[in-house]
């Protein structure tokens, strides 16, 4: 993965505290119907010869379950309301420890079950004994996994068939042992055990691919979260799907937008008059800009930079033109309203360039913008430098141009710009372009 790229990694403990945070109150219910599961099994006839070990071990599970239950609830709570004071290392220690708890419990009782029928046997039924041993190990394999944790249930599954397979083993290498209780053969327990072992490993797969299913949603709404910080809310959604990784390389259309004589504009007008013709001016394009696809980049002084990075090529192109029109004719509208209102008029230049750019947000740690990063953009500054000092309204480059096709380009008027003695423009083709239903003000150089 490139170095700028920084994707939240696959077991993220954040993103795995998102997603259970949420079970809090799920986890009390869980714990809560097992233990009377487990009582209503033990309580009613099933053929086993409990002891009293088992109704001991039972009680104690209980209490130990329920008051985890009740423990994940208020932490999760807690995380919920941001009323924790600790951090977020104190909040990850805090939840494993109660992960791991609950699942060595849950292994322990299980196992105690299983292996506890085995010895014992059964009085009379020993089908319904059987199934009855049984039940809680598949029960609180399915409780593990849903917790999402996939190591967590790989043990519990782990632990459980360690020591059933170690009992019968035993009994196996050792009938002479008499280990077996009455009415228990390993006809039946080796089936069970394999019957285990199957769903375990069913549930584990399943745990990780709706894990990692989450993991990536939930990375896909934070990083459309973010977007929506920087970008409008019309092009987050297809950023985020089409940008998963926070920094890619894209195609974009790139604009620039600058007012010509600014300088001598602050110098020969009052500094409110300049601020109020340098804010008109920005919220005329950012309007224009959002609304035609685009993304404002940054202001720079009297400049402003955005980009087309949304859709095809040649939508971006498209767009980025359409948006130049519509910037002129809203500026010609706010050139004649102050002139009504006596203020000076305003001009400016714009360029229009293409190509493909690192997109995404940068943050290092201290400040997050989201920008474009290239030689396009290089290229978009020098085209606009050129455009600027030959006092054009609209300069694009060839390639840019090439990208709208004969039927847009026939309804334009352009004009092929003379080469430039500067080295790195000097095999760059630029043209001076114009529309036909332009307003006098924005011919190819009014100062001609």
């Amino acid at each position: 993965m490139p170095p700028f790229t920084r994707r939240p990694p696959h077991g993220d403990p954040t993103v795995m505290r998102l997603i259970q945070t949420a079970s809090g109150r799920r986890s009390v219910v869980l714990h809560l119907v097992i233990v009377l599961v487990l009582l209503a099994t033990a309580k009613g006839f099933d053929g086993s010869s409990h002891t009293a070990n088992h109704w001991i071990v039972l009680v104690v599970y209980a209490v130990c379950s329920v008051c985890l239950g009740l423990a994940d609830w208020r932490e999760a709570h807690r995380g919920r309301r941001r009323e924790y004071g600790g951090t977020d290392s104190d909040k990850a220690a805090d939840m494993e420890w109660l992960a791991w708890t609950a699942t060595l419990l849950n292994a322990g009782v299980a196992l105690f079950l299983v292996v506890e029928h085995m010895l014992v046997g059964a009085v009379e039924t020993e089908e319904t004994a059987t199934a009855v041993s049984r039940l809680p190990a598949f029960l609180l394999l399915l409780q593990t996994g849903l917790s999402m944790r996939v190591l967590h249930t790989a043990v519990f599954a782990g632990l459980v068939s360690l020591a059933w397979g170690s009992t019968i083993l035993f009994a196996f290498a050792y009938p002479e042992s008499a280990l077996l209780g009455p009415h228990v053969t390993l006809d039946e327990e080796v089936p069970g055990l394999l019957t285990f072992m199957a769903a375990s490993l069913v549930v584990i797969d399943g745990v990780r691919r709706l894990r990692s299913a989450v993991t990536t949603a939930l990375r896909m709404e934070r990083e459309r979260t973010t977007l929506a910080r920087f970008v409008p809310t019309r092009v987050v959604g297809e950023l985020a799907s089409a940008c998963l990784e926070a920094v890619r390389s894209r195609h974009a259309c790139l604009f620039a937008l600058d007012l010509r004589g600014f300088s001598a504009f602050t110098r020969e007008h009052a500094q409110e008059e300049v601020v109020r013709a340098l804010l008109d001016v920005r919220a005329l394009t950012h309007v224009a800009v959002t609304e035609h696809g685009g993304i404002v980049d940054k202001y720079v002084g009297d400049g402003i930079l955005a980009q087309f990075v949304v859709g095809r090529p040649q939508a971006q192109a498209h767009a980025a033109l359409a948006c130049g029109h519509a910037i002129v004719a809203r500026l010609a509208a706010l050139n004649a309203e102050r002139a009504r209102e006596g203020r000076p008029t305003l001009r400016i230049t714009m360029a229009l360039h293409c190509g493909e750019v690192l997109v995404g947000v940068f943050d290092d740690g201290h400040r997050a913008e989201f920008t474009v990063l290239g030689q396009a953009m290089n290229t978009l500054a020098r085209i606009e430098a050129r455009a600027k000092a030959a006092d054009l309204t609209l300069t694009a480059s060839d390639a840019f141009l090439r990208l709208l096709g004969p039927a847009i380009r026939s309804g334009l008027t352009l004009s092929a710009m003379p080469p430039s003695e500067c080295r790195d423009t000097r095999d760059l083709a630029l043209y001076a372009v114009a529309w036909a239903d332009a307003p006098a003000e924005t011919a190819l150089n009014p100062a001609a």
